[in-house]
């Protein structure tokens, strides 16, 4: 059975794949990254290779998606197949850097609570915002991650490097996975990748924002299982 590693965005933490642990459980050895002790996403996706079989499927969500991205920069022999959900290659616009330093800022002030209600309408879908179960999850992994831990991934997706340029040298089978209605990592940045990617897999899903494992569980499960099976 196939190893698969899987990488959390900000503020997440394993139960961010929850639907996905279970789901795939009769196809992969599954483990979840800890990307909440570094401050550089080398830094993260170092630790992930030094705990690491020696192969392993990898997929990563948002800020996990850097890591992986990073981890094809370091070790791209090691990784049978890659999977992108709701990341980008590109560097954050001016206005989301200044988001993010205004972030880390309210965090350090002490203001932590603050942060996932703000980030909340650009976290799920806006038809979703209503959903308690799914909201409460969403802000109880924030609770678990801590502030502490969310200035360390703020500083590093602020100092990832602009991976556009290593995209075409990934050789493994590559799913590329978004929702339409990101509003962090839009769309245009994931058919970017996928273009660039060779012979990547283009999977997008309708009235979804930037957590599908989340909010389209079943469906986001379903593509992961095409993509262990290619």
């Amino acid at each position: 059975m196939e190893a698969l590693i899987l990488c959390p965005g900000v503020l997440c933490d394993p139960a961010l794949w929850d639907a996905q642990i279970s789901g795939l459980a009769d196809v992969a050895e599954i483990s979840v990254a800890d990307c909440t002790l570094d401050d550089s996403i080398a830094a993260m996706a170092a630790r992930l290779l030094e705990q690491a079989p020696d192969r392993f499927a990898l997929a990563g969500l948002s800020m996990g998606g850097y890591v992986a991205q990073e981890v094809m920069r370091q070790a791209p022999d090691r990784v049978t197949r890659l999977a992108l959900l709701d990341t980008t290659a590109r560097l954050d616009t001016e206005a989301a850097h200044l988001r993010r330093v205004d972030l880390v800022a309210l965090a350090k002030r002490g203001k932590f609570r603050g942060v996932t209600p703000r980030l909340l309408p650009l976290f799920i879908h806006e038809d979703r915002l209503e959903d308690e179960a799914l909201t409460s999850a969403v802000m109880a992994m924030a609770e678990r991650v801590g502030s502490e831990a969310f200035i360390r991934q703020q500083t590093a997706v602020m100092g990832r490097p602009d991976g556009r340029g290593d995209l075409a040298r990934i050789a493994c089978p590559t799913l590329v996975l978004c929702g339409r209605q990101d509003q962090l990592t839009p769309l245009e940045a994931h058919v970017e990748m996928a273009d660039a990617i060779p012979g990547a897999d283009l999977v997008v899903f309708g009235q979804c924002g930037h957590l599908p494992t989340m909010e389209r569980p079943a469906d986001t499960t379903a593509a992961m299982r095409a993509w262990l099976s290619r």
